[in-house]
């Protein structure tokens, strides 16, 4: 699913990443830990097209995303990975369902099978019915699935998240972490995630550390250590 080999990054005279190898598997719900300035958001970005590497390969879904530019990239960033941060970035003036069509209009599709997908998210997600409801009138822990269901509208290959529960309580942090795996369970869906949580990078398939602009440990979590939230994605 996700290749990348040598990649090394440099801002000014302070290289960031020096010389990273890594392989993620489709389905896999991978974490990246490490402390502040380790490097982990660049990786991520760069894995995620956002940023270009110094040096090394990067390949995302078979396509080798170093040879891509212009539209192109933006076309495949588009129809081949999702995003999510750690603040929802929602946009205010649009509802809950609008704001996960976006992604599908922008991708060419019809406006009814963009609702359509968009629909099935939400329903999944246990927001149905808060569907028509714009940001400021959803909790924290609704508007970051509803970012979640963005970014899945368009199938993507993978999902990158930096920091997804950062700005949640306990409670919905869990509900959130649990409907990772949910999504993984149901569509396959392979997930990135850069965090600082231990709760989550303990219950990820395989935790990646990060030290240094190096990767010093890749583990596999062989046993799920937290216990699943409840069901019903509440609030």
């Amino acid at each position: 699913m996700i290749e990348i080999k040598n990649i090394t990054k440099s801002f000014g005279s302070l290289q960031v990443l020096k010389g990273i190898d890594l392989h993620i598997d489709k389905g896999e719900v991978v974490s990246i830990v490490g402390p502040s300035g380790a490097g982990k958001t660049t990786l991520l970005q760069i894995m995620g097209t956002l940023d270009k590497a110094d040096t090394g390969t990067v390949v995302v879904d078979g396509v080798s995303v170093n040879e891509l530019s212009g539209k192109k990239l933006s076309d495949f960033r588009n129809q081949h990975i999702g995003f999510v941060f750690q603040f929802h970035q929602l946009l205010p003036e649009f509802t809950a369902l609008e704001n996960v069509m976006i992604p599908a209009f922008i991708a060419g599709k019809s406006r009814k099978e963009a609702k359509a997908r968009a629909e099935e998210l939400l329903e999944f997600m246990g927001l149905a019915d808060r569907a028509s409801h714009k940001p400021a009138e959803l909790s924290g822990g609704e508007k970051q699935r509803v970012a979640v269901a963005r970014a899945l509208v368009n199938n993507p290959a993978v999902i990158f998240a930096d920091e997804p529960s950062g700005s949640l309580d306990t409670k919905n942090k869990a509900e959130l972490h649990q409907l990772f795996f949910d999504l993984r369970d149901k569509f396959g869906q392979t997930f990135v995630i850069v965090t600082h949580d231990e709760g989550l990078s303990q219950i990820t398939d395989r935790c990646i550390h990060l030290k240094d602009g190096v990767i010093y440990n890749n583990e596999e979590n062989t046993v799920r250590t937290e216990e699943p939230a409840e069901s019903g994605l509440e609030g």
